[in-house]
Protein backbone atom coordinates (compact mmCIF):
# COMPACT_ATOMS: atom_id res chain seq x y z
CA UNK A 1 0.00 0.00 0.00
CA UNK A 2 3.00 2.35 0.46
CA UNK A 3 3.25 2.84 -3.29
CA UNK A 4 0.33 5.21 -3.62
CA UNK A 5 -0.88 7.37 -0.72
CA UNK A 6 1.34 6.52 2.23
CA UNK A 7 4.60 8.20 3.20
CA UNK A 8 6.92 6.72 5.78
CA UNK A 9 7.59 9.99 7.54
CA UNK A 10 3.91 10.26 8.43
CA UNK A 11 3.78 7.08 10.51
CA UNK A 12 4.66 9.00 13.67
CA UNK A 13 1.41 10.94 13.42
CA UNK A 14 -0.60 7.88 14.36
CA UNK A 15 0.86 6.86 17.73
CA UNK A 16 -2.04 8.27 19.77
CA UNK A 17 -4.89 8.08 17.26
CA UNK A 18 -7.01 5.42 18.95
CA UNK A 19 -7.27 7.47 22.15
CA UNK A 20 -8.63 10.46 20.22
CA UNK A 21 -12.35 9.72 20.49
CA UNK A 22 -12.38 8.93 24.20
CA UNK A 23 -10.48 12.10 25.08
CA UNK A 24 -12.53 14.32 22.78
CA UNK A 25 -15.78 12.79 23.98
CA UNK A 26 -14.95 13.30 27.64
CA UNK A 27 -13.91 16.88 26.97
CA UNK A 28 -17.12 17.59 25.15
CA UNK A 29 -19.15 15.94 27.88
CA UNK A 30 -17.66 18.27 30.47
CA UNK A 31 -18.41 21.40 28.45
CA UNK A 32 -21.71 20.33 26.95
CA UNK A 33 -24.24 23.07 27.42
CA UNK A 34 -27.05 21.91 25.19
CA UNK A 35 -27.80 18.72 27.12
CA UNK A 36 -26.18 16.60 29.79
CA UNK A 37 -27.07 12.98 29.99
CA UNK A 38 -26.03 12.85 33.63
CA UNK A 39 -28.49 15.61 34.40
CA UNK A 40 -31.17 14.06 32.25
CA UNK A 41 -31.10 10.93 34.38
CA UNK A 42 -32.18 13.11 37.31
CA UNK A 43 -34.60 15.19 35.28
CA UNK A 44 -34.30 17.62 32.37
CA UNK A 45 -32.60 20.97 32.96
CA UNK A 46 -35.46 23.35 33.13
CA UNK A 47 -35.30 27.07 32.70
CA UNK A 48 -34.11 27.66 29.16
CA UNK A 49 -34.93 24.29 27.72
CA UNK A 50 -38.03 23.33 25.83
CA UNK A 51 -40.97 22.21 27.95
CA UNK A 52 -41.14 18.44 28.23
CA UNK A 53 -43.19 16.70 25.57
CA UNK A 54 -46.74 15.90 26.45
CA UNK A 55 -46.33 12.19 26.72
CA UNK A 56 -49.09 10.70 28.81
CA UNK A 57 -48.42 8.01 31.35
CA UNK A 58 -50.30 5.60 29.20
CA UNK A 59 -48.03 6.51 26.30
CA UNK A 60 -44.89 5.80 28.31
CA UNK A 61 -46.37 2.75 29.94
CA UNK A 62 -47.57 1.30 26.63
CA UNK A 63 -50.71 -0.80 26.47
CA UNK A 64 -52.53 -1.06 29.78
CA UNK A 65 -52.08 -4.78 29.84
CA UNK A 66 -48.27 -4.58 30.10
CA UNK A 67 -47.74 -0.97 31.23
CA UNK A 68 -44.36 -1.15 29.52
CA UNK A 69 -43.01 0.58 26.45
CA UNK A 70 -40.95 -1.74 24.28
CA UNK A 71 -37.87 -0.95 22.21
CA UNK A 72 -39.78 -0.83 18.94
CA UNK A 73 -42.32 1.64 20.35
CA UNK A 74 -39.52 3.78 21.80
CA UNK A 75 -37.77 3.90 18.42
CA UNK A 76 -41.01 4.98 16.73
CA UNK A 77 -41.61 7.72 19.31
CA UNK A 78 -38.09 9.09 18.81
CA UNK A 79 -38.34 8.99 15.03
CA UNK A 80 -41.73 10.76 15.01
CA UNK A 81 -40.60 13.53 17.35
CA UNK A 82 -39.71 16.70 15.44
CA UNK A 83 -37.87 18.41 18.27
CA UNK A 84 -34.44 16.87 19.06
CA UNK A 85 -34.44 17.78 22.75
CA UNK A 86 -37.86 16.26 23.24
CA UNK A 87 -36.65 13.18 21.42
CA UNK A 88 -33.78 13.00 23.90
CA UNK A 89 -36.26 13.32 26.78
CA UNK A 90 -38.22 10.37 25.39
CA UNK A 91 -34.98 8.40 25.07
CA UNK A 92 -34.17 8.95 28.75
CA UNK A 93 -37.73 8.61 30.02
CA UNK A 94 -38.23 5.10 28.66
CA UNK A 95 -34.99 3.98 30.30
CA UNK A 96 -36.52 4.73 33.71
CA UNK A 97 -38.91 1.82 33.28
CA UNK A 98 -38.07 -1.13 35.44
CA UNK A 99 -36.32 -3.78 33.40
CA UNK A 100 -35.74 -1.56 30.35
CA UNK A 101 -32.26 -1.20 28.89
CA UNK A 102 -31.45 0.61 25.70
CA UNK A 103 -30.27 -1.45 22.77
CA UNK A 104 -28.64 -0.74 19.41
CA UNK A 105 -31.95 0.27 17.81
CA UNK A 106 -32.83 2.94 20.38
CA UNK A 107 -29.32 4.37 20.39
CA UNK A 108 -29.30 4.45 16.59
CA UNK A 109 -32.65 6.25 16.55
CA UNK A 110 -31.64 9.01 18.97
CA UNK A 111 -28.23 9.50 17.35
CA UNK A 112 -29.72 9.90 13.88
CA UNK A 113 -32.37 12.28 15.24
CA UNK A 114 -29.67 14.45 16.84
CA UNK A 115 -27.52 14.25 13.70
CA UNK A 116 -30.47 15.36 11.59
CA UNK A 117 -30.51 18.62 13.57
CA UNK A 118 -26.70 18.86 13.79
CA UNK A 119 -26.66 18.48 17.58
CA UNK A 120 -23.16 17.11 17.49
CA UNK A 121 -22.22 17.90 21.08
CA UNK A 122 -25.20 15.90 22.28
CA UNK A 123 -24.09 13.06 20.01
CA UNK A 124 -20.66 13.09 21.69
CA UNK A 125 -22.34 12.68 25.06
CA UNK A 126 -24.42 9.77 23.76
CA UNK A 127 -21.32 8.10 22.31
CA UNK A 128 -19.54 8.51 25.65
CA UNK A 129 -22.45 6.79 27.42
CA UNK A 130 -22.42 3.93 24.89
CA UNK A 131 -18.95 2.92 26.07
CA UNK A 132 -20.41 1.78 29.38
CA UNK A 133 -23.41 -0.07 27.98
CA UNK A 134 -23.44 -3.86 27.95
CA UNK A 135 -25.65 -4.27 24.89
CA UNK A 136 -24.27 -5.24 21.51
CA UNK A 137 -23.78 -2.32 19.10
CA UNK A 138 -23.45 -2.46 15.32
CA UNK A 139 -21.10 -0.36 13.26
CA UNK A 140 -23.97 0.92 11.11
CA UNK A 141 -24.47 3.69 13.67
CA UNK A 142 -20.96 4.93 12.99
CA UNK A 143 -21.16 4.49 9.23
CA UNK A 144 -24.25 6.71 9.19
CA UNK A 145 -22.54 9.25 11.44
CA UNK A 146 -19.57 9.36 9.05
CA UNK A 147 -21.95 10.37 6.27
CA UNK A 148 -23.64 13.01 8.43
CA UNK A 149 -20.34 14.56 9.49
CA UNK A 150 -19.11 14.55 5.90
CA UNK A 151 -22.24 16.42 4.77
CA UNK A 152 -21.48 19.05 7.40
CA UNK A 153 -17.83 19.29 6.22
CA UNK A 154 -16.62 17.99 9.61
CA UNK A 155 -14.04 15.76 7.99
CA UNK A 156 -11.95 15.04 11.09
CA UNK A 157 -15.10 13.79 12.79
CA UNK A 158 -15.56 11.31 9.93
CA UNK A 159 -12.25 9.76 10.93
CA UNK A 160 -13.19 9.99 14.62
CA UNK A 161 -16.23 7.82 13.96
CA UNK A 162 -14.06 5.24 12.25
CA UNK A 163 -11.73 5.20 15.26
CA UNK A 164 -14.73 4.84 17.61
CA UNK A 165 -16.00 1.60 16.10
CA UNK A 166 -13.56 -0.76 17.82
CA UNK A 167 -13.89 0.54 21.42
CA UNK A 168 -17.70 0.81 21.31
CA UNK A 169 -18.72 -2.02 18.96
CA UNK A 170 -15.89 -4.10 20.47
CA UNK A 171 -14.98 -5.45 17.06
CA UNK A 172 -12.70 -4.30 14.29
CA UNK A 173 -14.38 -2.23 11.57
CA UNK A 174 -15.59 -4.22 8.59
CA UNK A 175 -14.38 -3.52 5.04
CA UNK A 176 -17.64 -1.64 4.48
CA UNK A 177 -16.87 0.86 7.27
CA UNK A 178 -13.28 1.12 6.06
CA UNK A 179 -14.29 1.83 2.45
CA UNK A 180 -17.02 4.28 3.50
CA UNK A 181 -14.61 6.32 5.62
CA UNK A 182 -11.90 6.32 2.97
CA UNK A 183 -14.26 7.22 0.15
CA UNK A 184 -15.87 10.11 2.07
CA UNK A 185 -12.47 11.57 2.87
CA UNK A 186 -11.11 11.22 -0.65
CA UNK A 187 -14.29 12.57 -2.25
CA UNK A 188 -13.92 15.60 0.05
CA UNK A 189 -10.28 15.95 -1.04
CA UNK A 190 -9.07 15.28 2.51
CA UNK A 191 -6.00 13.39 1.37
CA UNK A 192 -4.10 13.77 4.64
CA UNK A 193 -6.98 12.29 6.63
CA UNK A 194 -7.33 9.53 4.04
CA UNK A 195 -3.69 8.60 4.64
CA UNK A 196 -4.41 8.55 8.37
CA UNK A 197 -7.28 6.16 7.74
CA UNK A 198 -5.07 3.89 5.65
CA UNK A 199 -2.25 3.87 8.18
CA UNK A 200 -4.53 3.11 11.11
CA UNK A 201 -6.20 0.32 9.18
CA UNK A 202 -2.89 -1.21 8.17
CA UNK A 203 -0.75 -0.74 11.28
CA UNK A 204 -3.19 -0.82 14.19
CA UNK A 205 -6.33 -2.59 13.04
CA UNK A 206 -4.53 -5.01 10.73
CA UNK A 207 -7.28 -4.65 8.14
CA UNK A 208 -6.65 -6.11 4.72
CA UNK A 209 -7.41 -3.81 1.82
CA UNK A 210 -9.84 -5.45 -0.58
CA UNK A 211 -10.76 -4.60 -4.15
CA UNK A 212 -13.27 -1.96 -3.05
CA UNK A 213 -10.62 -0.06 -1.05
CA UNK A 214 -8.15 -0.14 -3.91
CA UNK A 215 -10.83 0.98 -6.38
CA UNK A 216 -11.36 4.11 -4.30
CA UNK A 217 -7.66 4.89 -4.68
CA UNK A 218 -7.70 4.15 -8.41
CA UNK A 219 -10.64 6.54 -8.83
CA UNK A 220 -8.83 9.20 -6.82
CA UNK A 221 -5.72 9.08 -9.01
CA UNK A 222 -7.75 9.00 -12.24
CA UNK A 223 -9.78 12.06 -11.21
CA UNK A 224 -6.53 13.93 -10.57
CA UNK A 225 -5.17 12.83 -13.96
CA UNK A 226 -2.39 10.85 -12.27
CA UNK A 227 -2.84 7.70 -14.34
CA UNK A 228 0.64 6.33 -13.67
CA UNK A 229 -0.14 6.18 -9.95
CA UNK A 230 -3.48 4.57 -10.75
CA UNK A 231 -1.71 1.80 -12.66
CA UNK A 232 0.73 1.37 -9.76
CA UNK A 233 -2.26 0.76 -7.50
CA UNK A 234 -3.59 -1.85 -9.94
CA UNK A 235 -0.20 -3.55 -9.97
CA UNK A 236 -0.42 -3.78 -6.19
CA UNK A 237 -3.97 -5.17 -6.46
CA UNK A 238 -2.79 -8.11 -8.54
CA UNK A 239 -0.65 -9.40 -5.68
CA UNK A 240 -3.53 -10.95 -3.74
CA UNK A 241 -6.87 -12.56 -4.48
CA UNK A 242 -9.01 -10.38 -2.15
CA UNK A 243 -7.83 -7.25 -3.93
CA UNK A 244 -7.68 -8.48 -7.52
CA UNK A 245 -8.95 -5.93 -10.12
CA UNK A 246 -12.60 -6.26 -11.10
CA UNK A 247 -14.92 -4.69 -13.64
CA UNK A 248 -15.13 -1.44 -11.68
CA UNK A 249 -11.34 -1.21 -11.62
CA UNK A 250 -11.09 -1.55 -15.39
CA UNK A 251 -14.02 0.81 -16.06
CA UNK A 252 -12.44 3.48 -13.85
CA UNK A 253 -9.06 3.15 -15.58
CA UNK A 254 -10.67 3.22 -19.02
CA UNK A 255 -12.60 6.37 -18.13
CA UNK A 256 -9.44 8.02 -16.85
CA UNK A 257 -7.55 7.18 -20.04
CA UNK A 258 -10.42 8.31 -22.25
CA UNK A 259 -10.88 11.63 -20.45
CA UNK A 260 -7.16 12.32 -20.82
CA UNK A 261 -7.18 11.79 -24.58
CA UNK A 262 -5.77 8.26 -24.45
CA UNK A 263 -8.71 6.45 -26.04
CA UNK A 264 -6.53 3.97 -27.89
CA UNK A 265 -5.04 2.78 -24.60
CA UNK A 266 -8.54 2.59 -23.12
CA UNK A 267 -9.58 0.28 -25.97
CA UNK A 268 -6.49 -1.88 -25.47
CA UNK A 269 -7.26 -2.11 -21.76
CA UNK A 270 -10.80 -3.18 -22.61
CA UNK A 271 -9.43 -6.02 -24.74
CA UNK A 272 -7.00 -7.02 -21.98
CA UNK A 273 -9.84 -7.14 -19.48
CA UNK A 274 -11.85 -9.54 -21.65
CA UNK A 275 -9.03 -11.75 -22.97
CA UNK A 276 -6.63 -11.87 -20.01
CA UNK A 277 -8.81 -11.55 -16.90
CA UNK A 278 -11.94 -13.05 -18.49
CA UNK A 279 -14.10 -10.20 -17.16
CA UNK A 280 -17.24 -9.55 -19.16
CA UNK A 281 -18.08 -5.84 -19.69
CA UNK A 282 -21.45 -4.41 -18.73
CA UNK A 283 -23.34 -1.44 -20.24
CA UNK A 284 -21.43 0.98 -17.97
CA UNK A 285 -18.06 -0.24 -19.27
CA UNK A 286 -19.20 -0.11 -22.88
CA UNK A 287 -20.49 3.40 -22.31
CA UNK A 288 -16.99 4.56 -21.37
CA UNK A 289 -15.85 3.73 -24.91
CA UNK A 290 -19.03 5.07 -26.53
CA UNK A 291 -18.59 8.37 -24.66
CA UNK A 292 -14.91 8.49 -25.56
CA UNK A 293 -15.48 8.12 -29.30
CA UNK A 294 -18.37 10.61 -29.23
CA UNK A 295 -16.22 13.17 -27.42
CA UNK A 296 -13.57 12.77 -30.11
CA UNK A 297 -16.19 13.51 -32.77
CA UNK A 298 -16.39 9.90 -33.95
CA UNK A 299 -19.98 8.81 -33.35
CA UNK A 300 -19.73 6.27 -36.18
CA UNK A 301 -17.02 4.41 -34.23
CA UNK A 302 -19.20 4.67 -31.15
CA UNK A 303 -22.05 3.07 -33.12
CA UNK A 304 -19.77 0.12 -33.91
CA UNK A 305 -19.14 -0.30 -30.19
CA UNK A 306 -22.91 -0.42 -29.64
CA UNK A 307 -23.32 -3.04 -32.38
CA UNK A 308 -20.44 -5.10 -30.94
CA UNK A 309 -22.05 -4.83 -27.54
CA UNK A 310 -25.34 -6.25 -28.76
CA UNK A 311 -23.66 -9.09 -30.75
CA UNK A 312 -21.86 -10.19 -27.59
CA UNK A 313 -25.05 -10.53 -25.59
CA UNK A 314 -24.92 -7.26 -23.65
CA UNK A 315 -28.18 -5.39 -24.20
CA UNK A 316 -27.69 -1.60 -24.56
CA UNK A 317 -29.64 0.53 -22.13
CA UNK A 318 -31.16 3.98 -22.50
CA UNK A 319 -27.96 5.65 -21.27
CA UNK A 320 -25.91 3.97 -24.02
CA UNK A 321 -28.40 5.14 -26.62
CA UNK A 322 -28.65 8.69 -25.26
CA UNK A 323 -24.84 9.00 -25.34
CA UNK A 324 -24.79 7.92 -28.97
CA UNK A 325 -27.72 10.17 -29.95
CA UNK A 326 -25.91 13.10 -28.35
CA UNK A 327 -22.72 12.21 -30.22
CA UNK A 328 -24.48 12.32 -33.62
CA UNK A 329 -26.35 15.53 -32.75
CA UNK A 330 -23.13 17.29 -31.70
CA UNK A 331 -21.71 16.50 -35.14
CA UNK A 332 -24.86 17.80 -36.85
CA UNK A 333 -25.87 14.31 -38.02
CA UNK A 334 -29.53 14.56 -37.19
CA UNK A 335 -30.71 11.77 -39.49
CA UNK A 336 -28.23 9.32 -37.96
CA UNK A 337 -29.47 10.40 -34.52
CA UNK A 338 -33.04 9.73 -35.64
CA UNK A 339 -32.00 6.26 -36.82
CA UNK A 340 -30.77 5.52 -33.30
CA UNK A 341 -33.99 6.99 -31.87
CA UNK A 342 -36.07 4.66 -34.03
CA UNK A 343 -33.84 1.72 -33.04
CA UNK A 344 -34.57 2.46 -29.39
CA UNK A 345 -38.29 2.14 -30.04
CA UNK A 346 -37.84 -0.99 -32.15
CA UNK A 347 -36.29 -2.75 -29.15
CA UNK A 348 -39.22 -1.66 -26.95
CA UNK A 349 -37.12 0.71 -24.89
CA UNK A 350 -38.81 3.91 -23.78
CA UNK A 351 -36.88 7.08 -24.70
CA UNK A 352 -36.34 9.20 -21.61
CA UNK A 353 -36.32 12.96 -21.02
CA UNK A 354 -32.59 13.16 -21.73
CA UNK A 355 -32.89 11.64 -25.23
CA UNK A 356 -35.85 13.83 -26.14
CA UNK A 357 -34.07 16.95 -24.85
CA UNK A 358 -30.97 16.13 -26.91
CA UNK A 359 -33.08 15.84 -30.07
CA UNK A 360 -35.08 18.97 -29.23
CA UNK A 361 -31.85 20.91 -28.70
CA UNK A 362 -30.49 19.73 -32.04
CA UNK A 363 -33.70 20.85 -33.78
CA UNK A 364 -33.69 24.26 -32.10
CA UNK A 365 -30.02 24.87 -32.90
CA UNK A 366 -30.63 24.13 -36.57
CA UNK A 367 -33.70 26.38 -36.85
CA UNK A 368 -36.26 23.58 -36.81
CA UNK A 369 -38.23 24.56 -33.72
CA UNK A 370 -41.46 23.13 -35.19
CA UNK A 371 -39.90 19.67 -35.08
CA UNK A 372 -38.80 20.36 -31.51
CA UNK A 373 -42.38 21.19 -30.56
CA UNK A 374 -43.49 17.92 -32.17
CA UNK A 375 -41.07 16.06 -29.92
CA UNK A 376 -42.47 17.94 -26.92
CA UNK A 377 -45.99 16.86 -27.86
CA UNK A 378 -44.77 13.29 -28.34
CA UNK A 379 -43.30 13.38 -24.85
CA UNK A 380 -46.67 14.35 -23.38
CA UNK A 381 -48.46 11.58 -25.26
CA UNK A 382 -45.96 8.93 -24.17
CA UNK A 383 -45.99 10.00 -20.53
CA UNK A 384 -42.40 11.27 -20.58
CA UNK A 385 -42.25 14.41 -18.46
CA UNK A 386 -40.32 17.36 -19.87
CA UNK A 387 -38.06 19.07 -17.35
CA UNK A 388 -36.77 22.63 -16.97
CA UNK A 389 -33.87 21.99 -19.35
CA UNK A 390 -36.27 20.79 -22.04
CA UNK A 391 -38.47 23.89 -21.78
CA UNK A 392 -35.49 26.25 -21.65
CA UNK A 393 -34.09 24.73 -24.83
CA UNK A 394 -37.42 25.25 -26.60
CA UNK A 395 -37.72 28.81 -25.28
CA UNK A 396 -34.28 29.57 -26.72
CA UNK A 397 -35.30 28.09 -30.06
CA UNK A 398 -38.52 30.09 -30.21
CA UNK A 399 -36.71 33.32 -29.39
CA UNK A 400 -34.00 32.75 -32.00
CA UNK A 401 -36.80 32.47 -34.56
CA UNK A 402 -38.47 35.64 -33.18
CA UNK A 403 -41.49 33.65 -32.05
CA UNK A 404 -41.84 35.69 -28.89
CA UNK A 405 -45.61 35.33 -28.57
CA UNK A 406 -45.26 31.55 -28.23
CA UNK A 407 -42.38 31.92 -25.79
CA UNK A 408 -44.34 34.37 -23.65
CA UNK A 409 -47.36 32.05 -23.70
CA UNK A 410 -45.18 29.25 -22.38
CA UNK A 411 -43.89 31.54 -19.65
CA UNK A 412 -47.39 32.61 -18.69
CA UNK A 413 -48.39 28.98 -18.32
CA UNK A 414 -45.40 28.70 -15.96
CA UNK A 415 -45.07 24.92 -16.15
CA UNK A 416 -41.67 23.56 -14.99
CA UNK A 417 -39.90 26.88 -15.39
CA UNK A 418 -37.22 28.58 -13.34
CA UNK A 419 -35.38 31.90 -13.22
CA UNK A 420 -33.28 30.89 -16.22
CA UNK A 421 -36.41 30.38 -18.34
CA UNK A 422 -37.50 34.01 -17.91
CA UNK A 423 -33.97 35.32 -18.39
CA UNK A 424 -33.59 33.50 -21.73
CA UNK A 425 -36.63 35.26 -23.16
CA UNK A 426 -35.91 38.67 -21.60
CA UNK A 427 -32.33 38.61 -22.90
CA UNK A 428 -33.56 37.96 -26.44
CA UNK A 429 -36.28 40.61 -26.17
CA UNK A 430 -33.66 43.19 -25.21
CA UNK A 431 -31.33 42.13 -28.00
CA UNK A 432 -34.15 42.40 -30.54
CA UNK A 433 -35.33 45.74 -29.11
CA UNK A 434 -38.77 44.31 -28.26
CA UNK A 435 -39.16 46.78 -25.40
CA UNK A 436 -42.91 46.58 -24.93
CA UNK A 437 -42.82 42.80 -24.56
CA UNK A 438 -39.69 43.17 -22.43
CA UNK A 439 -41.37 45.42 -19.87
CA UNK A 440 -44.39 43.08 -19.73
CA UNK A 441 -42.12 40.14 -19.06
CA UNK A 442 -40.16 42.09 -16.44
CA UNK A 443 -43.38 42.83 -14.54
CA UNK A 444 -44.35 39.14 -14.75
CA UNK A 445 -40.91 38.09 -13.48
CA UNK A 446 -40.97 40.46 -10.54
CA UNK A 447 -44.51 39.40 -9.61
CA UNK A 448 -43.33 35.79 -9.52
CA UNK A 449 -40.24 36.58 -7.47
CA UNK A 450 -37.63 36.26 -10.24
CA UNK A 451 -34.94 38.89 -10.73
CA UNK A 452 -33.44 39.37 -14.21
CA UNK A 453 -29.74 39.03 -14.82
CA UNK A 454 -27.83 42.14 -13.74
CA UNK A 455 -26.49 42.96 -17.23
CA UNK A 456 -29.90 42.40 -18.85
CA UNK A 457 -31.60 44.68 -16.32
CA UNK A 458 -29.17 47.48 -17.07
CA UNK A 459 -29.48 46.91 -20.78
CA UNK A 460 -33.27 47.10 -20.59
CA UNK A 461 -33.12 50.35 -18.60
CA UNK A 462 -30.64 51.89 -21.04
CA UNK A 463 -32.73 50.90 -24.06
CA UNK A 464 -35.91 52.27 -22.47
CA UNK A 465 -34.15 55.56 -21.78
CA UNK A 466 -32.75 55.87 -25.28
CA UNK A 467 -36.21 55.11 -26.70
CA UNK A 468 -37.71 57.85 -24.50
CA UNK A 469 -40.13 55.44 -22.79
CA UNK A 470 -40.25 57.30 -19.49
CA UNK A 471 -43.25 55.50 -17.98
CA UNK A 472 -41.83 52.07 -18.74
CA UNK A 473 -38.44 53.12 -17.40
CA UNK A 474 -40.15 54.27 -14.20
CA UNK A 475 -41.95 50.92 -13.77
CA UNK A 476 -38.79 48.92 -14.52
CA UNK A 477 -36.47 50.96 -12.31
CA UNK A 478 -38.50 51.10 -9.12
CA UNK A 479 -39.69 47.51 -9.52
CA UNK A 480 -36.05 46.44 -9.66
CA UNK A 481 -34.99 48.73 -6.82
CA UNK A 482 -37.64 47.23 -4.54
CA UNK A 483 -35.91 43.86 -4.96
CA UNK A 484 -32.43 45.11 -4.16
CA UNK A 485 -31.20 45.78 -7.68
CA UNK A 486 -28.52 48.48 -8.04
CA UNK A 487 -28.23 49.86 -11.59
CA UNK A 488 -24.90 50.84 -13.11
CA UNK A 489 -23.83 54.49 -13.20
CA UNK A 490 -24.67 54.81 -16.91
CA UNK A 491 -28.22 53.69 -16.19
CA UNK A 492 -28.62 56.24 -13.37
CA UNK A 493 -27.33 59.03 -15.59
CA UNK A 494 -29.62 58.21 -18.51
CA UNK A 495 -32.63 57.83 -16.21
CA UNK A 496 -32.06 61.23 -14.58
CA UNK A 497 -31.59 62.87 -17.97
CA UNK A 498 -34.78 61.26 -19.26
CA UNK A 499 -36.88 62.24 -16.23
CA UNK A 500 -35.63 65.82 -16.33
CA UNK A 501 -36.10 66.14 -20.08
CA UNK A 502 -39.66 64.87 -19.80
CA UNK A 503 -40.33 67.22 -16.84
CA UNK A 504 -40.90 64.23 -14.53
CA UNK A 505 -39.38 66.09 -11.60
CA UNK A 506 -41.05 63.97 -8.89
CA UNK A 507 -39.51 60.86 -10.40
CA UNK A 508 -36.17 62.65 -10.67
CA UNK A 509 -36.24 63.57 -6.97
CA UNK A 510 -37.22 60.02 -6.01
CA UNK A 511 -34.31 58.76 -8.06
CA UNK A 512 -31.96 61.22 -6.36
CA UNK A 513 -33.18 60.01 -2.97
CA UNK A 514 -32.26 56.46 -3.97
CA UNK A 515 -28.84 57.69 -5.09
CA UNK A 516 -28.23 59.37 -1.75
CA UNK A 517 -29.11 56.21 0.16
CA UNK A 518 -26.88 54.06 -1.99
CA UNK A 519 -23.95 56.48 -1.92
CA UNK A 520 -24.08 56.59 1.91
CA UNK A 521 -23.86 52.81 2.01
CA UNK A 522 -20.90 52.89 -0.41
CA UNK A 523 -22.89 50.78 -2.84
CA UNK A 524 -22.64 53.30 -5.64
CA UNK A 525 -20.56 56.25 -6.75
CA UNK A 526 -22.38 59.39 -7.75
CA UNK A 527 -22.72 59.77 -11.48
CA UNK A 528 -21.27 62.87 -13.07
CA UNK A 529 -24.33 65.00 -13.78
Amino acid sequence: MDVFLLHSDEAARHMNMQSKVSSSSSAVTKSLSWVSLLQVKKGLPSSNSYPPPEISNSSLEGPRRSKFICHEHAVNLIKREKDPQRALHIFNSVSEQTGFSHNNATYAAIIMKLAQFKKFQAIDAILHQMKYETCKFHEGIFVNLMKQFSKSALHERVLDMFYAIKPIVREKPTPNAFSTCLNLLIESNQIGLARDCLLLSKNSLRLTSNTCIFNILVKHHCKRGNLESAFEVVKEMRKSEPSYPNLITYSTLMRGLSENGRLKEATELFEEMVSKDKILPDPVTYNVLITGFCNEGKPDRAKKILDFMRKNGCIPNVINYSTLVNGFCKEGKFEEAMDIFREIKSFYLKPDTVIYTILINCCCRTGNTDKALEFLEEMKESGCKADIVTFNVILGGLCRENRFEEALKMLNEGVNLNKGSYRIVLNMLCQRDELEKGIELLVLMLDRGFLPHYATSNELLVRLCKAGRVEDADVALFGLLDRGFKPEVESWTLLLELFCRERKLLLAFQLLDELVVLSKSDDLKWPAL
